[in-house]
């Protein structure tokens, strides 16, 4: 039975029973403590917790998981996998115990002709917790299971948590015996390679306490309504109807194994490396391809540095196969073909999947380029000196220059008998991570130290921030840094750092630049705000400058923001949200936000995305947006539960920490986001948004800069004076301006080659006159001369050529001619294949010539080209060549 046949009747068979089908939820966790699902229960997570309601009393998934911590064993055994498809049924507060055992039951055991898998019972071993009478009663007098049949095991293997407090409760896992093949009998509680696990049920009924680990920890009392989460393995249910020994073997993955076996040669089944090879092509291959699949981009940081590393891997074990050239185009393909059945949206999305994958291999091919070398030779400088272990710093400037995951210069260099350096290596990442966070925070906190904001919210308590509806009120300075240092009081002219109990200033976050202003105190004093920074949470510094008399903590003040700044840099923010939903609109929620900057009157947005936009999308977008300001919506910010802002649909960037409450950011029917930034009221506001353009920052990664209100009118202004004078220059409308601007360059371009062609022939008319000029030096045709000034280093090239030629080819020839570019000297010189038997190399000539000259030069030994700084040098440069041509000869 085929795996998508699998997947069909799991589902049929449960929505015939009740239970509503819930589509795969993404593998991209909705979830800010997890980078990817790991399990099937993820999306049922906050019903079982009690934060949401679940709208069914029974449901039914096939859900897309990825585990990564064991990555280094895949391939090595036949049991670990990184991608996996977990069957699941789940209840809340329906059926129980005996419901779900005899549901399991029947699917299991009925024949295949009447939908169910067909397996036989009697290879059928049950599992049950070492307390849960219940269970074990059901199985044997409700099902029918022989008692002798059913073992009871102890809470490591048969109690299940989240490893946090909340529901837990004992499962009960059937088992299916593969035979004497696979070891000796006794059932799954001696051997579990012989009866392998196939379903696991959870029966959640209690509530547990503080623990640690699987078996550490109390068990509060029961829950107020019992649940049941499920979950069989279809790979396993797969490997035992398909008669073959490991989930590799599978339908799914054996068509990767023999594409990448077509692809390189190497059959399956012929030696344990090679194997071991082809199981981690295949099983990182289909995850890679899931992954990209629901909108996953290599990177460096979080599930993008997952898909990086194992994509990578597969690539590095495709090369230990023999692959020479790039393979992931056809790998890819297999993939979406064998997995396209199950999941249609991996065809629908080809281009751009195969698009990222095509990316990354290329990347890593040339970074395995420089990489190896580097890493061989480390490898040989270690060995050479008796030692085993390569340094920490080999393996940061791999990872650092040449893109080389750790796991992997692990890998490359255990194959040569070398063990890493890893605390070491550690040690320097470390540091580099700690200079960029410390380099971050002197620009927000100007060198100051830490623990005088810290001393300051301590006593005083966090800052509170009215600027959501205030731009101006009264406060108190509670804390004051004066030049780099905790003070009581700062003086006129002195530069300053203000905390202030409540204040109407925004601190930089979120893409948002700070507000400016001023701080007046009651004494007269005026402080000159140009920025506010959170470098303690909760704590807003605002930096700036004494205007006027004297500050001293505790006196009373009353702080303004520069209105006209705040306006234009909220017209910028609620701009960069439209943009947002727009791109996302168009592209894709693959076009996910991955960073912003939000000033006066502009914006730049940056955004997930594998290739560029294209022109004619863009224009789109802008329109899109435009439209939205003529509706004149309504935009209005709400804090509610993080859970609420999930279910409306409010997009959160990951990443980002979240706490029970948030402020959701909604933009009338059109765009909702977790935002703590300053908005307009209204899109008409913004009068208008001009996208400028969009452009690379990095792999995967475009941004897009864009102009709002006056400022975008301003820009419009100017390009249409522009346009103006362009028609008035060529005379035509602007509508005919692209075409008459591009005949006008087509010509400019083919009168530029006409002067290039006069020019090199008039060159190379002077070849014949030099050939006549050569002086024999011991048997050696020597040709120097110069030519007039600004000749460009080609044509001087073919020039030298030229002349060397034309000196016959049995006669050693030294062609060194000179000229002057720019007002630097400039020299190109050639030796023909006689000369060379002779020991004349055009780049030792070539250095003798250009350090008389001032300067360097170099090449291989037929011609080499070299310059310098003083053109008043030439004539000494022709006699020093003359000197070696005389010395050599």
């Amino acid at each position: 039975m085929e795996s998508a046949e699998i997947r069909r009747r799991w589902l049929s068979f449960f929505e015939e029973r009740g239970h509503t089908v819930v589509p795969s939820a993404s593998l991209i966790a909705d979830d800010p403590t997890l980078l990817l699902v790991p399990a099937g229960m993820v999306p049922f997570k906050p019903y079982f917790l009690g934060e949401v309601k679940p709208p069914f009393s029974r449901a039914s998934s096939v859900q897309k998981c990825v585990r990564t911590p064991d990555i280094e064993e895949v391939g090595k055994t036949t049991r670990h996998g990184t991608f996996f498809q977990m069957c699941g049924n789940f209840s809340f507060g329906d059926y129980f115990k005996e419901g779900a055992i005899k549901l399991a039951w029947e699917l299991l055991t009925t024949p295949v002709e009447h939908g169910g898998y067909g397996l036989e019972p009697e290879k059928l071993w049950i599992t049950v917790y070492q307390d849960d009478d219940e269970a074990e009663q059901i199985w044997r007098d409700v099902v029918g299971v022989p008692a002798e049949r059913i073992q009871r095991l102890g809470k490591k293997d048969n109690f299940w948590s989240m490893g946090v407090p909340g529901p837990c409760g004992p499962c009960s896992e059937i088992n299916y015996d593969r035979g004497p093949e696979f070891g000796v009998e006794g059932g799954p509680a001696v051997n579990d390679e012989r009866y392998v696990e196939i379903w696991n049920l959870v029966f959640m009924q209690y509530e547990r306490g503080e623990g640690t680990g699987k078996d550490d920890f109390e068990i509060l009392g029961d829950l107020p309504s019992k649940n049941i989460d499920t979950g069989l393995g279809l790979e396993r249910l797969a490997m035992i109807l398909q008669g073959v020994q490991n989930m590799y073997e599978t339908d799914t993955l054996k068509v990767v194994i023999d594409k990448a076996t077509e692809l390189t040669g190497v059959a399956y089944g012929k030696t344990h490396d090679s194997d071991v090879s082809l199981r981690v092509v295949a099983d990182h291959m289909r995850t890679s391809v899931m992954l990209i699949g629901d909108g996953v981009t290599p990177g460096n940081e979080g599930r993008g540095y997952v898909l990086r590393r194992i994509m990578r891997r597969a690539v590095r074990n495709m090369r230990l196969l023999g692959a020479t050239g790039p393979v992931v185009g056809e790998l890819v393909d297999t993939v979406i073909k064998t997995m396209g059945e199950q999941y249609p949206e991996l065809e629908t999305d080809r281009k751009r999947i195969e698009t990222v994958a095509l990316a990354e291999e290329a990347a890593f091919l040339k970074a395995i380029k420089g990489g190896t070398n580097i890493l061989d030779t480390a490898v040989t400088e270690t060995k050479a000196a008796g030692g085993t272990v390569l340094a920490g710093e080999k393996a940061f400037l791999l990872h650092d220059t040449w893109g080389f995951p750790i796991d992997l210069t692990l890998e490359m260099a255990a194959e040569q008998g070398l063990s890493v350096d890893e605390t070491g290596f550690r040690r320097l990442m470390k540091e580099q991570r700690d200079r960029a966070k410390a380099d971050a925070m002197a620009k927000k906190t100007g060198h100051a130290d830490l623990s005088s904001y810290r001393e300051i919210a301590d006593s005083s308590g966090a800052t509170k921030f009215t600027g959501y509806t205030n731009t101006e009120g009264e406060t108190t300075v509670v804390g004051l840094i004066a030049n780099g240092a905790p003070s009581p009081a700062a003086s006129e002219g002195d530069e300053v750092e203000v905390v202030l109990d409540r204040t109407p200033f925004y601190a930089e976050g979120g893409g948002q630049l700070a507000d400016q202003g001023r701080i007046k105190l009651h004494s007269g004093a005026v402080i000159e705000i140009r920025d506010v920074q959170q470098p303690v949470p909760g704590v807003y510094v605002h930096k700036g400058s004494v205007q006027v008399g004297e500050v001293t903590v505790g006196a009373s003040a009353y702080a303004a923001i520069d209105v006209r700044r705040r306006r234009a840099i909220a017209r910028a923010h609620s701009a960069t949200h439209l943009t947002h939903q727009a791109l996302r609109d168009a592209l894709g929620p693959t076009a996910a936000q991955a960073g912003s900057e939000n000033s006066p009157g502009r914006f730049r947005f940056d955004f997930g995305s594998p290739n560029a936009v294209p022109g004619t999308v863009l224009t789109d977008v802008e329109q899109k947006i435009n439209e939205v300001l003529s509706r004149e919506l309504e935009v209005h910010a709400e804090v509610m539960p993080i859970d609420e802002a999930k279910r409306q649909g409010a997009i959160a960037e990951f990443g980002e920490k979240y706490g029970e409450q948030v402020r959701v950011v909604t933009i009338g029917d059109f765009s909702k986001e977790l935002c703590g930034g300053t908005h307009v009221h209204n899109t008409a506001q913004l009068g208008l948004v001009k996208l400028l353009g969009e452009s690379s920052i990095g792999s995967g990664v475009r941004r897009i800069e864009a102009l709002v209100g006056v400022d975008a009118y301003n820009f419009l202004a100017r390009e249409h004076t522009v346009v103006a004078q362009l028609q008035e220059l060529v005379k035509g409308r602007p509508e005919e301006l692209p075409e008459k601007i591009s005949s006008m360059l087509g010509k400019l371009k083919d009168a530029e080659k006409e002067i290039e062609k006069f020019r090199a022939e008039k060159v190379l008319q002077a070849a014949a006159g030099l050939v006549d000029s050569a002086r024999d030096i011991r048997g050696v045709a020597l040709v120097t001369g110069q030519v007039p000034d600004g000749t460009g280093a080609d044509d001087l090239r073919r020039l030298v050529l030229d002349v060397r030629g034309r000196i016959p080819s049995d006669r050693p020839a030294v062609v060194a001619l000179f000229t002057t570019v720019g007002g630097k000297p400039l020299t190109v010189i050639a030796t023909n294949e006689a000369a060379r038997e002779r020991g004349f190399k055009a780049g030792e000539l070539v250095r003798t010539a250009a350090k008389t000259l001032g300067g360097g030069g170099g090449g291989k030994p037929d011609v080499a080209q070299g310059g310098g700084q003083n053109p008043q040098a030439i004539g000494e440069a022709m006699a020093a060549v003359e000197h070696l041509v005389t010395e050599t000869a």
